[in-house]
């Protein structure tokens, strides 16, 4: 019986096992099944898109299967929108309606209701308006309802509007007309121009003090010529009336021409000091922007002076720049007094606690710059990095690995918002998933928005976390904060120009956080953020193909020439943190730095940068360098040993650089205001690296 038994038990076994491997093969053919639909559909829909974007009602035929991909509701949108002029308003109302709060939508609102206001169809405005669109069909909805017999009051939708320092040109029109109906009284309008002073927006002064009474026009004039031209405002400001509205402004033009020439707005302060009765205020206001200004260049006693600045005067740059003055001058003492003027939340800034350990340690109280330095050594930052390098302490990186978000994924997979998102990043169509990410997200609580963190990651799209994941525990989760994409591109192209390759993902994190499309205001393009013009002469010096400025989009390209630059930077300046502020800040802004500043310590020079920009970039690049060997490498160099002065010739890091341990203590956590991982996990030297091209992150 027992062997009778057993054998029972084995075939009962052997046909629950058959049974598992069906039902897995069957999975997983069903999953092919789904896959391969999928595909057909993208490719559908990028067929029946392209035609619907050219007015082509062919874009129907495709168009029958794709009723349940989630880009559906564009292709109509997108034929609509081809020849508007000739649409029914039947049509778009009828789309509106079963699409309307849709981006797709949206946009087709907008664009219905651009046509309607340049037939100034009111009535049909009306109609087809909805709110939440933006201030430009605000403007045109009030100024309709007046068209319309309506009464214009100051309250409501127009006073929240007149509130806003900057308008778009189609608020023009309703603005004009609340004047002709007098709501544009002088006290209101007064009080937008001093809104429109506060946000520099010297469009709007313009248009506003056009609508004052004549004779309080000048006042206003003064104003505008002191925010748009301080040095022409000055240059008259030995003409003006002693009052209320010239003080303020001879003492914006003042102000604002210190920070470009400081000289000649001390030589213009001491002209017209006795012209005009200044204020308490006003004086502070002049002497504090006299003292930064010649502080920020470094100039001779502007120690001296922002020391002797009243605590009136005293702003938060006023405070940081007598401590970088005497940084600069090598005068430890006044760099302590310096900090310890500072308000308590200032002073508790990681760069003024490494700072103040250093004047302990130069003053002789080396016992307390010790307990400092080891106390800011269990930050993963830049000065965190520094001060472990001061005592010789292992870094305090701290990774966690991500919770299980079983429901939360389940229900970003099921959000239809995300659901286009993802489509549109699988079509490579970028600005559409970013898109529709940022209308999504706001609608997912937080376990859900972090799970969609990790859903891009798993789907190579590099860039999501970085607004998301840079607070908290969040911070420990370096594979997606400092994703390891294009990782075999990255380090032969690094290697073939000569750079390091962790210096060369740092700059890609910071310069563009891993959107391959970026573009700046200034036209630098891609993960490097090359201008075009830098990136053809560098492909034609080294050999590299070239295609024109869309090519910078292409990974391909844009890493290739920007590791060429890098190399280029480093061939000309030395150091990595020298090279990266020129690759901010451009080459000859450096050399004008170092003209001043070439004999400093390289921490001493980075904090007294005059641009905070670059100063912040400096750093950031500088800890990404140790946070991305660390994921390379396990070991990373030691920040000190990046920081060589000027003058060293730059050299990719060896075997024989200085390299840190890596720890992750319950003290480390603690400073981080996390608890420790539930696992012994967190005491693992580094991550392995990311199997997925990973999403990046903000500054630790």
């Amino acid at each position: 019986m027992p062997r009778l038994r057993a054998r029972r038990q084995w075939r009962i076994g052997f046909v629950l096992a058959l049974l598992a491997l069906w039902m897995l093969a069957a999975g997983s053919a069903a999953q092919a099944a789904a896959s391969a639909q999928l595909q057909r559909q993208r490719e559908q829909f990028a067929r029946a898109y392209a035609l619907a974007q050219q007015g082509d009602p062919a874009w129907q035929r495709d168009a029958k299967a794709l009723q349940d991909y989630p880009l559906y509701p564009y292709l109509e949108a997108a034929y609509l929108l081809h020849d508007l002029g000739s649409a029914h308003a039947a049509r778009v109302r009828d789309y509106l309606a079963r699409h309307g709060a849709l981006i797709p939508g949206r946009e087709l609102r907008r664009a219905w209701l651009d046509r309607l206001a340049r037939k100034q169809d009111w009535q049909q405005y009306l109609a087809f308006y909805a709110p939440g669109l933006g201030a430009t069909y605000d403007c045109r909805e009030l100024q309709a309802q007046a068209m319309q017999g309506g009464t214009l009051t100051f309250d409501g939708a127009f006073a929240a509007l007149w509130d806003a320092p900057r308008l778009p040109d189609a608020c023009a029109a309703l603005l004009q007309l609340a004047n002709t109906q007098g709501l544009l009284t002088p006290e209101r309008l007064w009080d937008r121009i001093q809104r429109a002073l506060r946000a520099r927006a010297a469009g709007t002064l313009t248009q506003t003090l056009a609508w004052l009474p004549a004779a309080q026009q000048p006042g206003a004039q003064r104003l505008a010529l002191a925010l748009s031209d301080p040095a022409g405002a000055l240059a008259q400001a030995g003409a003006w009336p002693d009052t209320g509205h010239a003080r303020e402004a001879m003492t914006l033009a003042l102000t604002r021409r210190a920070r470009d020439d400081a000289d000649a707005a001390r030589a213009a302060w001491q002209a017209l000091r006795g012209r005009f009765e200044l204020d308490a205020v006003q004086v502070d206001r002049i002497e504090a922007a006299l003292a930064l200004y010649q502080a920020v260049s470094l100039e001779p006693g502007s120690l001296r002076a922002l020391a002797a600045l009243p605590a009136a005067a005293q702003t938060p740059l006023t405070r940081e720049w007598r401590a970088r003055v005497a940084l600069a001058q090598g005068d430890w003492p006044a760099v302590l007094a310096a900090i310890r003027a500072m308000p308590a939340a200032q002073r508790e800034d990681k760069e003024w606690r490494y700072f103040e350990a250093r004047a302990l340690a130069a003053t002789g109280a080396t016992t307390q710059a010790d307990a400092r330095w080891r106390a800011l050594a269990r930050s993963a930052t830049y000065y965190g990095f520094l001060a472990a390098d001061q005592v010789q302490r292992p870094y305090a990186l701290c990774p966690r690995d991500p919770p299980a978000q079983t429901a939360a994924t389940a229900a970003v997979e099921a959000d239809p918002g995300m659901q286009r998102a993802f489509e549109w990043y699988a079509l490579n169509r970028l600005a559409h998933a970013r898109r529709e990410w940022n209308a999504a997200l706001p609608g997912l609580d937080h376990a859900q928005r972090y799970a969609a963190v990790v859903l891009a990651h798993r789907r190579g799209w590099v860039d999501r976390a970085i607004f998301l994941l840079n607070h908290g525990a969040y911070l420990r989760d370096y594979s997606l904060r400092f994703p390891l994409a294009e990782r075999t591109r990255v380090v032969r192209d690094a290697r073939h120009a000569g750079i390091d390759p962790a210096w060369a993902f740092a700059i890609i994190r910071t310069e563009s956080a891993w959107i391959s499309d970026a573009r700046s205001g200034a036209d630098a393009r891609g993960l490097m953020q090359l201008l075009p013009g830098t990136a053809a002469q560098l492909a034609r010096r080294n050999g590299l193909p070239w295609e024109g400025a869309a090519s910078l989009d292409d990974p391909s390209v844009n890493i290739a020439l920007g590791t060429r630059y890098l190399q280029h930077l480093a061939d000309r300046f030395g150091a990595q943190w020298l090279a990266s502020a020129a690759y901010n800040a451009g080459p000859a802004a450096l050399q004008r730095w170092l003209d001043k500043r070439a004999t400093l310590p390289p921490d001493v020079f980075v904090a007294t940068i005059p641009y905070p920009e670059t100063r912040g970039y400096v750093e950031s690049t500088m800890a990404f360098s140790v946070i991305y060997d660390w994921r390379l490498h396990q070991d990373p160099v030691r920040l000190s040993a990046r920081m060589q002065p000027f003058g060293s010739a730059y050299a990719v890091p060896d075997a024989q650089a200085p390299r840190a341990a890596v720890v992750c203590s319950v003290e480390d956590l603690a400073a981080q205001g996390d608890a420790p991982p539930p696992a012994a996990a967190s005491t693992q030297p580094a991550p392995s690296a990311s199997v997925h091209a990973a999403a990046a992150g903000a500054t630790p």
